[in-house]
């Protein structure tokens, strides 16, 4: 009869492996989310309307000054490949919503923060994970159920959540201007076949120096940031305009091939240049018999597509002419004029142009700009001009209204208001511990200890308002739990009041997107093992 089998025990060496593997995958989890939470800590002390600005100054000697979190992060030289999650996190925001840019981050470090303690107490990444999962789900439904609907009809409340959006920035004082030109702009855009769907690159923000942001004006046609090009005694006001955009050259053939003509007899170069000049006067005889008396002239890449002698016909033919028109603004343009783009001479026609009330060079501060209105059957576009004393007040200024234009976009998309100054973190906080005490095991702990890192949002609201961010965050839970889901905190007056009322409101699709792609962005940090290095 055969000995029945033993277990050998497992030998020292065997348990030391596993024991050295388990440690080294939990020591590169520690340090991908101490990389990632510190990239959350630069930016944490920009929140809300009384955060911090960073000046941020590139290799080439480029200064910006900022609070938007997407900017300041896509500045940023971040190297560890986890950190680098949270910048890619901002950027995911800024394209969903166009706003929340601090708020994702800030949320992720809290949540990464609450992770690694849950670890240190032994409890598994993946039971962690699903965790945080349903805590998202969780979230969205509370968030849905605090949300009020707005309509498009009702401008002011569009107003408020622009304002809401500009108030934390570095130009908040004129909120007042900015913030109904970004709702008069996307909604000047909103095609009626398709409500709920607002493309911004019908938007088009032109930055022009000198004057200061409150000259900054939404301009119904469009702008260009150049002056009329033409010789002496060329026009630079045109009514009645027919208008082309051209993608050609006004100017003799060049062959494919570089090469050298030695000419040396002066009649045979006389021929050579009434040649060119009948060849450039048979082009503009062809433009001026379509009744074309605008010309827009498209860049070239390769070679001027206007010469000087062209200029000087073009100005006789009492021709309008702007040239090197970027090749990236062509489609909207086009869309703009209602016209089509012509690549040839021989296709000129007069059915390819558009028709505007006038096109005129106006002076602004030290340059020039080309204004083309009443722009005769426009397009669904719009142009806004951004005007400023210096080049960081007006990139500022156009970040700043960027995003405002973002806020009512996501309005557009998703017509629900939810109230900011921290109110739907802290009763997102509320709700999720409660439901955490219905759970059971380490899900309950779990879903407890996330509930608590959503308070970061006010706490940091508070701290950065010089306010007592626990005394804050304290009296907001009491209020809260008494019933008043839109209790939060009023920065300007140091108090928590019903922010609902006071008007600082934002978009639902802001607060639900910064949630859910925080959330995953979390759990994809919180599943990496180890890190791979291909060369």
């Amino acid at each position: 009869m055969a000995a029945p089998a033993v277990q050998q025990p497992r030998s020292a060496s065997s348990k030391t492996e596993s024991y050295v593997d388990n440690k080294r995958k939990e020591d590169i989890r520690q340090a991908n989310i101490v990389a990632a939470r510190a990239v959350a800590n630069a930016v944490r002390t920009s929140l809300g309307p009384k955060g911090m600005d960073k000046m941020i100054s590139t290799a080439s000697g480029e200064v910006i000054i900022t609070n938007d979190g997407a900017t300041i992060l896509n500045k940023m030289e971040v190297l560890q490949p986890a950190a680098k999650m949270l910048v890619e996190l901002s950027k995911s925001q800024d394209v969903v919503a166009g706003d929340g840019t601090t708020t994702v981050v800030v949320i992720a470090g809290a949540l990464l923060k609450q992770c690694l303690s849950l670890l240190n107490k032994g409890i598994h990444p993946t039971v962690i994970s699903d965790a945080l999962h349903k805590v998202s789900l969780k979230a969205v439904d509370v968030l849905t159920a605090m949300a009020v609907p707005v309509e498009l009809s009702d401008r002011e409340s569009l107003i408020k959540s622009a304002s809401t959006s500009l108030n934390s920035k570095v130009v908040c004082q004129y909120s007042t201007l900015l913030a109904p030109l970004a709702v008069d702009a996307v909604l000047s855009v909103v095609d009626p076949a398709k409500p709920d769907l607002v493309d911004l690159r019908d938007v088009k923000i032109v930055k022009k120096l000198g004057g200061t942001v409150d000259d900054t004006e939404l301009v119904k046609g469009l702008v260009f940031d150049k002056k009329v090009s033409h010789s002496a005694g060329g026009p630079t006001r045109m009514e009645n305009a027919k208008i082309a955009v051209i993608q050609f050259q006004i100017s003799p053939p060049k062959t494919d091939i570089e090469q050298s003509i030695v000419v040396s007899d002066y009649t045979q170069m006389d021929r050579i240049l009434k040649e060119e000049r009948n060849y450039i006067l048979g082009m503009i005889k062809k433009i001026k018999a379509t009744g074309c008396n605008v010309l827009l002239i498209q860049k070239s890449i390769l070679r001027d597509a206007v010469t000087d002698l062209s200029l000087h016909y073009l100005a006789k033919a009492k021709i309008l002419v702007v040239k090197d028109v970027e090749r990236d603004e062509i489609e909207f343009i086009t869309k703009t004029l209602n016209c089509l783009p012509i690549a040839n001479i021989e296709h000129f026609r007069e059915e390819k142009l558009g028709r505007a009330d006038c096109v005129e060079e106006v002076s602004l501060g030290d340059g020039k700009i080309v204004k083309i209105t009443g722009i005769k059957d426009m397009g669904r576009t719009t142009t806004v001009l951004v005007r400023g004393s210096n080049q960081l007040v007006i990139d500022e200024a156009e970040r700043s209204l960027h995003d405002a234009l973002c806020v009512v976009r996501c309005l557009v998309n998703k017509r629900f208001l939810i109230a900011g100054g921290g109110a739907p973190e802290v009763e997102l906080s509320r709700q999720l511990g409660a439901w955490s005490k219905v759970l059971h095991g380490m899900e309950s702990h779990c879903v407890r200890s996330f509930a608590e890192a959503l308070e970061v949002i006010p706490y940091t609201l508070a701290e950065n308002a010089g306010l007592n961010p626990i005394a804050i965050v304290t009296e907001l839970r009491n209020r809260h739990s008494q019933g008043e889901i839109n209790a939060g905190i009023n920065v300007r007056k140091g108090q928590i009041t019903n922010i609902l009322e006071e008007n600082v409101v934002q978009p639902l699709l802001v607060s639900t997107s910064a949630i859910t792609l925080a959330t995953e962005c979390v759990r994809m940090i919180l599943k990496i093992d180890d890190i791979i290095t291909v060369r």
